[in-house]
């Protein structure tokens, strides 16, 4: 006992640099304890049960490899675009996919839309949302349609029969071209509650032309758009490298592409051959195709002639300037087209999005405004809308649409950039497309 009292009252020195320790209270000693005891329960490790297991073993049932099933699951129309790439051979997936010479302009349309800055509203109510808009006298349940493609069953077999049918169904026009791959009537028949318009490219044959004009009209199109961008083919030097011809020719290098691809091929082969809207059958190249269609001594008399052809609403498809859009209007155009033909006839050319607010401001009112090129999203449709344009139209979309699928891909597509289009306008604070405005976007 006095032992211990010593070594307590008279402790060992301490060893030469030793930090001495304070002695801990006892009030210290219990916090700690206690801050240790309270560790929440959910943070103790403890073994699973069976019970916590089970929802978190949800396996999916096997689903069959439809075209429905695989564009299901694109979410963007860059996912349409990558299985349209595996499944389409490289000829016809690079005529839909390029453009013209080094491809400048298709790349700065779509910049352009990538540079858009949007300025949202906020605690507004938008818990409803209306996209329903009108177009050259007409609703459209969207505030785009299907812009005119040429040689689209190459891309896949169902082609403007699968366009026309996916745009009936929602309710959007969809635009049959001249360098079309069915009929004026065979589309007319597919999608028969449709709004069906028709592209015309004037020909040297103007009686070839009038022929065309009256089978639109018989048919029940309600909309003629002529295009005036095309006095010649553009540089398409993809295609021109791919030997890209109509039909397409079974070479060793496409036999070999088509190895990768077999349905493409088994499509194509098994289904009718290529029946163009304007003529009986072709082959050749593409270029030469164009060129020996196209007129290069068009003028707005000829427009002047084409208004008092047509009854029905009359669109004027290729303006990139202000002047050719005054111009266009002053000629009897209802409606008319900003667009540099997707990138694919002169590289560099205008781009329709910067150009918009030009011609909005002369023209809002007087004509229709309708813009195309580099759109790939219900954004870039809301940003085109929010710049003054009254439509818009999407070709490549709706291609890798078909080519990823078929009639179930071009649905997607629609599906894809409606819901897109919805959302965007409920986080900029809108309900409607007229509450769009120029205060909702800028460039950066």
């Amino acid at each position: 006992m006095t032992e211990q009292i010593a070594t307590e009252e008279h402790p060992e020195p301490a060893q030469a640099g030793a930090v001495p320790r304070p002695l801990a209270s006892p009030e210290a000693s219990d916090g700690h304890q206690e801050a240790a005891s309270a560790v929440p329960d959910a943070l103790r490790r403890r073994i699973p049960s069976v019970a916590d297991l089970g929802p978190l073993l949800q396996f999916k049932a096997p689903s069959f490899p439809t075209a429905r099933n695989r564009v299901a699951k694109a979410q963007t129309i860059a996912d349409l675009r990558a299985i349209a790439k595996r499944r389409t051979p490289k000829a016809p997936f690079d005529y839909t996919d390029g453009g013209a010479e080094e491809e400048i302009t298709l790349s700065r349309a779509r910049e352009s839309f990538r540079n858009i800055e949007f300025h949202p509203g906020v605690l507004r109510d938008v818990s409803t949302v209306d996209t329903t808009t009108r177009v050259l006298g007409a609703s459209s349940a969207l505030p785009f349609g299907i812009a005119p493609t040429g040689f689209t069953r190459m891309m896949q077999s169902e082609g403007e029969y699968a366009g026309s049918q996916a745009a009936q169904a929602a309710g959007i026009p969809f635009t049959l071209s001249t360098m079309g791959t069915a009929s004026i009537e065979d589309v007319a028949a597919a999608a028969p509650n449709g709004r069906n318009w028709f592209q015309l490219y004037l020909w040297t044959d103007r009686e070839r032309s009038i022929e065309l004009v009256n089978r639109a009209a018989a048919a029940g199109n309600d909309t003629l758009m002529v295009t005036v961008d095309t006095a010649v083919a553009g540089a398409r030097l993809r295609d021109v490298r791919n030997g890209m011809t109509i039909p397409p020719a079974l070479t060793i290098k496409t036999v070999l592409d088509a190895s990768y691809r077999p349905a493409w091929w088994i499509n194509f082969l098994t289904h009718e051959p290529l029946n163009f809207a304007s003529l009986s059958h072709y082959s050749g190249t593409v270029a030469d195709l164009i060129n020996s269609m196209f007129d290069p001594t068009l003028t707005y008399q000829d427009l002047d002639w084409l208004r008092e052809v047509w009854k029905g609403k009359l669109v004027v498809k290729g303006i990139q300037t202000l002047d050719d859009a005054k111009k266009a209007v002053d000629h009897g155009a209802d409606g008319i087209v900003l667009s540099n033909h997707g990138g694919r006839q002169l590289d560099r050319a205008p781009i329709p999005l910067h150009l918009l607010p030009e011609v909005a401001g002369e023209l809002k009112g007087k004509t229709d405004i309708i813009l195309d090129t580099g759109i790939m999203s219900g954004g870039d449709i809301v940003a085109a809308l929010a710049r003054g344009a009254d439509f818009t139209l999407v070709g490549r979309a709706y291609l890798y649409g078909l080519m990823a699928g078929g009639r179930p891909g071009v649905d997607r597509m629609i599906e894809i950039l409606g819901t897109q289009v919805a959302r965007t306008m409920q986080l900029l604070g809108v309900n409607k497309i007229s509450d769009l405005n120029e205060d909702h976007v800028r460039f950066l």
